[in-house]
């Protein structure tokens, strides 16, 4: 992939670098970084090397009556205008120039627009972002941009979310030849490459199979992993503390009907005193935590990695299987985990080509 703004705009930082070179240097740090813990082979899932990225925000730099896209320079402070994006998807990268140029000519889209956030799947969404009050005018002009472009426009101001059509789109995953379908909604939490995720999502099924009994998902967000992993096992017990994606989560299952799933609005800190009768949860009524027989636990943590009463709780289980977006903390869990744990596979997912960012899939079996 060649693009102009290689060397300024600061979201790719491995421009120097062909893609071949990039996944080879992130192999190569990997097997150093994780040597001490596993030594076997790497399952290396690749990106597609442009036009990858579902899921892209922007900056919108005003000069006089001209509209740019921008991001962050390398250099600090600076702020690069730029005309075209080739890590973004073709949906998104087809709209941003013709959506830019009539927002430009529209007084009441374009006054105080701070910013752009797309995310993209049967459609596109686009939040629009204001140091401004996004009022019935502006929702007015924005049902424009449904029609002409075909996009669903949201508003943000201060305290204000104001949607024109609809706050989600539906995207449409295939895991190993079954395809599976996910509401995501504005400001959530969404997977930014969907063709990688899906060789996440096969990886953590495939290698689970054979695994019985039931599941511990912790972190599961919208249901993401939890929706495939769901047909390996007996029952699931999935565990989330954002309210907004428990009630996503439930929408996805019945989009997938799918059965054999309970979802818990609680952290994992929160779950570790519930399953140790430490503390009583209303959040759980319903759920009968002595029902389940887990054989397995997954968890795809946030950067922080996971919590040390959590890593206790895991050290429990027959299998692990953990996803991380960060080999630092990743490296940190594992020295505890592979004291009853043995690494059984090891896998890289290239989420963010052209930049040192890389996801990781670990199995783990009791030792």
């Amino acid at each position: 992939m060649i693009c102009k703004h290689f060397g300024e705009c600061a979201s790719c930082t491995l421009y120097k670098l062909s893609y071949k070179e990039q996944i080879e240097q992130k192999l190569q740090t990997i097997r150093e970084e994780f040597f001490e813990f596993y030594s076997g082979y790497i399952d290396v899932f690749t990106s597609n090397e442009a036009n990858f990225r579902d899921r892209a925000e922007f900056r919108v730099w005003h000069e006089k009556e001209k509209l740019f896209y921008a991001m962050n320079g390398f250099e600090k402070k600076k702020i690069v205008k730029i005309d075209e994006c080739h890590i973004v998807n073709s949906k998104i990268s087809t709209l941003m120039p013709k959506l830019l140029e009539f927002i430009e000519k529209n007084e009441v889209l374009s006054h105080k627009l701070f910013g752009v956030e797309f995310i993209s799947a049967d459609r596109v969404l686009a939040t629009f972002i204001y140091h401004k009050k996004v009022d019935e005018l502006w929702q007015k002009e924005a049902c424009k941009l449904i029609d002409k472009f075909y996009i669903l426009p949201i508003g943000r101001s201060r305290g204000i979310k104001a949607v024109v059509k609809s706050d989600f789109i539906t995207q449409s995953l295939n895991v190993l030849g079954k395809e599976y379908s996910y509401k995501v909604y504005e400001n959530s939490f969404m997977q930014p490459n969907s063709k990688v995720n899906e060789k996440m999502l096969s990886w953590a099924k495939e290698n689970s199979k054979e695994f019985g009994k039931d599941l511990l998902e912790l972190y599961c967000g919208h249901g993401n992993f939890t929706i495939p992993l769901s047909e390996n096992f007996n029952k699931v017990l999935a565990t989330e503390v954002s309210k907004n994606s428990i009630k996503s989560a439930k929408e996805n299952l019945e989009l997938n009907d799918i059965k054999n799933v309970q979802f818990a609005r609680l952290s994992s800190e929160e779950f570790v005193k519930a399953l140790n009768k430490e503390r009583v949860f209303r959040r759980l009524e319903g759920v009968n935590l002595d029902s389940f027989n887990f054989s397995t636990i997954f968890v795809d943590p946030p950067r922080a990695g996971v919590d040390k009463e959590t890593l206790k709780l895991m050290q429990n289980f027959k299998n692990i299987i953990y996803i991380s977006c960060n080999p630092k903390t990743l490296k940190r869990d594992l020295i505890t985990l592979t004291k009853t744990h043995k690494v059984e596979k090891f896998a890289i997912f290239d989420q963010f080509a052209y930049t040192n960012h890389l996801e990781c899939g670990v199995i783990l079996s009791k030792i």
